[in-house]
Parts: C-alpha cells; sequence; structure tokens
C-alpha cells in the first residue's frame, strides 16, 4: 500500500525516520522532498501521488497547518474515498491551529519517536484493511 507522507519543509527529519520505519513495515511512502525534482512538474506529480495513494499521514506543526500545499493535500484525501478510514494527522509540533476537520480523526501526537508512531500507524492500516 503506498501511503503518502504530507508535511511542511520544517518537519523533514521527523518525516525522513517515520518514511523509514514505515518502509520497513513494507509500505511504499510517498515523500515529496524525495520524489520531487528541480524541473518537474509539482502539481501534476503530486496529483497523481495523491490518486496512486491508498493512506495519508499529515504531520501537524505551526508551519504545516500554515503551508497550502499541505491543505490541498488533507482536501484532496477527505474528499477521495480511498483515503477513508486512512488519514492519519500526528502532530509533531505543538500547534493550536489544526484545522477543524482534522479533529474529528484519531491525532497522534509523536513527541520525537517515529518508531513508535510509526507502529500505532501501522497498527491502524491493517485494522483498516
Amino acid at each position: 500500500m503506498r501511503v503518502f507522507l504530507s508535511y511542511a519543509d520544517s518537519d523533514m527529519e521527523f518525516a525522513k525516520g517515520l518514511a523509514s520505519q514505515l518502509s520497513k513495515q513494507g509500505y511504499e511512502v510517498w515523500d515529496p522532498y524525495q520524489n520531487l525534482f528541480p524541473g518537474d512538474n509539482w502539481s501534476l506529480k503530486i496529483g497523481e501521488a495523491l490518486k496512486e495513494s491508498k493512506a495519508m499521514v499529515v504531520l501537524l506543526s505551526p508551519d504545516s497547518v500554515r503551508s497550502q500545499w499541505v491543505r490541498r493535500e488533507i482536501a484532496y484525501a477527505l474528499g477521495d474515498p480511498n483515503y477513508s478510514g486512512r488519514l492519519f494527522p500526528v502532530v509533531v509540533r505543538p500547534t493550536k491551529e489544526i484545522p477543524w476537520i482534522l479533529k474529528k480523526f484519531q491525532i497522534f501526537h509523536a513527541g520525537k519517536n517515529s518508531l513508535e508512531i510509526s507502529r500505532r500507524i501501522v497498527s491502524a492500516l491493517k485494522k483498516g484493511s
């Protein structure tokens, strides 16, 4: 199953650790910072990746909740039945501005431990499969 990873630049280190842990569990992780290159049509590539993915992990932080890219990715996942039951908001840095629509989902709180959060996400993915 392909998992789309949505986050802000400032959360890249946590995202890398989480992507690594999910990959070790057999999930294909689509990470924009690993899959987009200068000269690519970013909107097209992101759109294709969203269409091909079946789950999304969105890392929440003060920077990501202000990102128009992250907000668009969340909006796509909310409207696509392929993501039903497989949208996982993860607070990586405290923020008071979590989009209201995400508050209806189980929100994971990561701290600094990508290993533990990946285990919890994998468990939730297995339940939803």
